[in-house]
Parts: structure tokens; C-alpha cells; sequence
């Protein structure tokens, strides 16, 4: 199926079933303190290179936890209240740190580099996570998220495309409606330039913002900035990562490749060293094979499902994220995918990514404009005309499921557009506020404190807990295999691994 025709009719309840999601959520380990735990990854949670469920993300001290694929949105988040509960009980005194913006940071170089044991890949994972921070910044690469993964059945690589459009027009209002990142430890802004401002002591921010962590001191790259990716089809989308990965990019050429001891300094001098580094709020993705380089799987087998990848961690959820919010970005993907998508423009890219900006750190103030077309409209009308259109996918959604929790989920988004006081930034402000002084680490630290209890005070069942210590032991299993089974010198790994002719070809017009 390559064409909707935009009505919620013309969705069968069959194929609203058979939508599928995972989640991916990432978290910094952090000290009693509230600041970060420079530890190793706990051996009690096993290898972080093969653990299906549980890895590190940029830094040794950010777990990421891992579901599976699933059909019900409950379902879903049960797994990762149980992997999320499993890990806890290994961290001993540590906690899992509730918010986007990270907890107290040591100097850059002091934040741990994340370690996959001896393997080849286990070696290049880390040495393109010491490039991250060369380019980026050891912390920014620990700001954290929630990665949404989703799909539906029938749907074609050019459909995606047309979804992830829609989706980057309108990624305004996820960051409104669900932006919990609006104030950062001082540690984190030391010695940069910003445009925040001192709210306490040890805290800055700004009074109206939803998601610094999508604003301009959260992943944003200058360089990335320049490549023109256009998400009009998976040929031209492709190529423009092709050449990103392909062509040496100046700056990345003055840090160079090795370091005076001859260890790897980055895996390339490319403007993107692997497929992962490019930033975006929504990508197109398919399930690899091993070894294979994610952007061949595109080229050769088309899009399977999209990674939504904007959403912040929401501190007052025990996991995270809510199952209002899920259902909320079912509604809003397939809105996304139903509705006519037209060919995005160079003009059209810079107002979205104004609108974000502006957005991230102004969200929530009164009458904000944004750009639409050659238009200025406000924030809160264009919202609540998104929002009127994705009531009758509420409705099919729900007649399909049965209740209305997806209808209730669309009517909290509308209430959040008039009464801005209640959406998760502005609760963030008022409980640090009233609570903690106006502390964001005190607040943190006393949300991550509170969680863990809780989540620990519903110790998983006996079955539950052999079947995660099975995983554990099939991990470290697995990391030895690798790494016994590896002939190749790391330096010929990485020249086959990065080789241009493992990105597979474009395809040809028929």
C-alpha cells in the first residue's frame, strides 16, 4: 500500500492493529549526590555489547534500556518496567537519572567513554563514541531521550517519507505538548556560549522553554546544520548520507585519525563517521543483518518503521513516558501518514528548524508565532487545528481497541494547548519552584530518588528474574564468541566495515 486517501475510513480496523511499536530509553547513572556515577557498567547487568535489552548509549555512566517489538501499548511498557526495574536492583546504591538534561557533570574529559570489551566492533563502538567527543563534546552526548519506534502494516518506503515529512512540519507540537527539559545543571553550559539564564545558583534555563534538549545547546551539530538532507525520497535521502559518510569534511580532517600513541582518534573523517550520527527528530530504518551498515539495509529492503526521536524523558512518569503519550504519537503518526505530504524545499527545511528552535526554548510563551508557508501564525491555533484533525483517527483507533483512551489522549493535547500551566515544562518550573528552591539537580535528584523506591518496592516475580539472569549469561556468552571469533587487526575490520561499497548502491529508475 503506497497511497492513503487521508480518511480515517479508509483504515480498517485490521490494519489499525496492526500497528507496532518499541521504545529505547536512555538514562545517565547518577550517585545519591546527583552527580554522575562514573562506574563501570554493572557487571550484574552483563554485556553491554549483546544484552538484548539493556546497553549503554554514549558514555559508560548512560544505560539504555530496550524493548522488544510490540502490539499493545500497555504491553510495551510493561517490558520496560521490568527491564527498567531489573537494572535498578543491580545499580546498588546509584539511581537512574529521571531527566533529559544530565545530572552534575565532571570536566568533558572526565566522562567515561562507553566499553564493549575486546571485539573488533566492541573496539569501534568506542572509538566512534572518542570522535563523538572530539566533534560535539563529551556532554552534550549525555543529554537523553526516548526513542519511539514505530510502523504499520502495508506501508511502503515512499508513504514513509511522506509521514516523516508531515511529521517534521508539525514536530512543533510534540516538542510543546511533551518538552520536559527546561531548566540544566550549570555544569552542563560551563564554559559555552548560551543564551540561558540564571534561574538559582547551579541552575540555568529559560522561563517559557519546553525542550532545551531539542533547542540549540542539545543535539545540534554546525556541521550537520550545512548537509542539506532532503526526505523526499529514500534515493535522495540516501544520498545525501551517502555523501556524508564518503566525502572528508575539513574540521573532522585538522582532529585527524590517530592519536601520537597510534590509538584511533575517530573511525573516519567524513562529516558522519556511521549512519547513527546524523541528528534528526524522526529517521527512516530497517532491521539490519550482522555486520550489515544500516543505510544498505535501506537501499536494498525500504523503510520498515520510523525511530521518533525528540521525545524527553517526562521525570514525573516512573518510566519515562506515559501510555496517554503513546497513544497520542499513534494518533499523531498515522495523521502524518494519512494526510497529503507535499516534496519538502530548502525554504520549507529553515522554517522548520525555526520552528523548533524557537519552540525548544520559547514554547510556552504567550501568542508565540511560528512560520507556516509564507505565514505567521500562532502557536496555540495552529496546534488546535492539528489537534481537530486528528480527532476521527482517535475515534477509529478506539473503536478498533474499544474504549476511548485514544480520544482522551487527543483531549489532553487540546488542553494542553489553552492551559499551558499543565503540560510537563511548566510542571517541571513550578515543582522546582515550590519544592527545591528552584533547584533543577535537587529536583532531579529528589524525582530519580523517589522512582527508584518505588520501582524497587515491586520487586519483579521469580520467573521474571531467572528469565532476565539467563540473558545476563547468554550475553556474556555471546561477547566471548565474538571476540574469539575475530581474525582481522582493527585497523583492516574498520577499512572493510567503513569501505563506500558496504553503503549497497542507489537504485536504479525502472
Amino acid at each position: 500500500m503506497s497511497e492513503w486517501n487521508g480518511a480515517p475510513d479508509g483504515l480498517s480496523a485490521q490494519q489499525l492493529l496492526g500497528i507496532r511499536r518499541g521504545i529505547e530509553k536512555e538514562s545517565l547513572r547518577a550517585l545519591p549526590s546527583g552527580a554522575l556515577a562514573a562506574t563501570p557498567h554493572p557487571a550484574a547487568l552483563g554485556s553491554a555489547l549483546t544484552h538484548p535489552h539493556i546497553t549503554t548509549d554514549f558514555c559508560e555512566s548512560q544505560i539504555e534500556l530496550i524493548t522488544g517489538v510490540h502490539a499493545g501499548i500497555e504491553s510495551c511498557l510493561d517490558e520496560l518496567r521490568r527491564v527498567q526495574n531489573v537494572t535498578l536492583a543491580a545499580m546498588g546504591p546509584e539511581m537512574l537519572w529521571v531527566s533529559s538534561m544530565p545530572c552534575g557533570l565532571p570536566e568533558d574529559d572526565a566522562i567515561p567513554l562507553g566499553q564493549y570489551g575486546s571485539s573488533n566492533v566492541g573496539q569501534a563502538k568506542t572509538v566512534y563514541r572518542n570522535g563523538l567527543g572530539y566533534r560535539y563534546g563529551r556532554r552534550m552526548q549525555t543529554i537523553s531521550g526516548i526513542h519511539y519506534n514505530w510502523s504499520l502494516p502495508g506501508v511502503s518506503s515512499e508513504a514513509y517519507f511522506g509521514l516523516i515529512r508531515n511529521f517534521r512540519r508539525h514536530a512543533f507540537l510534540l516538542l510543546y505538548l511533551f518538552g520536559a527539559s527546561p531548566a540544566v545543571c550549570s555544569t552542563f553550559v560551563q564554559g559555552r556560549d548560551h543564551s540561558l539564564q540564571e534561574m538559582q545558583p547551579g541552575t540555568m534555563g529559560l522561563p517559557y522553554a519546553t525542550s532545551l534538549r531539542m533547542g540549540r545547546l542539545g543535539y545540534q551539530s554546525a556541521a550537520q546544520s550545512a548537509l542539506a538532507v532532503s526526505y523526499n525520497s529514500l534515493e535522495g535521502y540516501a544520498a545525501s548520507l551517502h555523501q556524508a559518510l564518503t566525502v572528508p569534511y575539513p574540521a573532522y580532517e585538522a582532529i585527524g585519525m590517530r592519536d601520537a600513541d597510534g590509538h584511533f582518534k575517530q573511525l573516519a573523517t567524513s562529516l558522519l563517521q556511521i549512519e547513527n550520527e546524523f541528528y534528526g527528530t524522526i529517521r527512516p530504518k530497517r532491521v539490519i543483518f550482522q555486520g550489515e551498515r544500516p543505510l544498505h539495509a535501506l537501499r536494498e529492503r525500504g523503510v520498515e518503521y520510523v525511530e521518533v526521536r525528540l521525545m524527553d524523558l517526562d521525570p514525573f512518569e516512573p518510566v519515562g513516558i506515559s501510555a496517554a503519550t503513546l497513544r497520542f504519537l499513534d494518533v499523531f503518526l498515522l495523521h502524518c501518514l494519512t494526510q497529503p505530504s507535499p516534496q519538502d524545499s530548502p525554504q520549507e527545511i529553515a522554517a522548520m528548524a525555526h520552528n523548533q528552535q524557537a519552540v525548544a526554548e520559547r514554547g510556552r510563551q504567550p501568542a508565540l508565532q511560528l512560520q507556516r508557508g509564507q505565514a505567521q501564525v500562532e502557536l496555540r491555533a495552529w496546534g488546535l487545528d492539528i489537534v481537530q484533525q486528528l480527532r476521527p483517527l482517535a475515534q477509529a483507533l478506539d473503536q478498533a481497541h474499544g474504549g476511548s483512551a485514544y480520544a482522551q489522549s487527543v483531549e489532553l493535547a487540546a488542553h494542553g494547548l489553552r492551559e499551558p500551566d499543565s503540560l510537563p515544562s511548566a510542571r517541571v518550573f513550578a515543582a522546582m519552584r515550590e519544592e527545591h528552591g528552584g533547584s533543577f539537580s535537587a529536583f532531579v535528584r529528589s524525582r530519580s530518588l523517589q522512582t527508584k523506591a518505588q520501582e524497587l518496592a515491586q520487586p519483579l516475580q521469580a520467573h521474571e528474574l531467572a528469565h532476565f539472569q539467563q540473558l545476563v549469561q547468554d550475553s556474556l556468552a555471546k561477547q566471548r564468541e565474538i571476540e574469539a571469533a575475530d581474525t582481522l587487526p582493527f585497523a583492516q575490520y574498520l577499512a572493510q566495515y567503513l569501505s563506500p561499497e558496504r553503503l549497497g548502491q542507489a537504485q536504479q529508475a525502472a
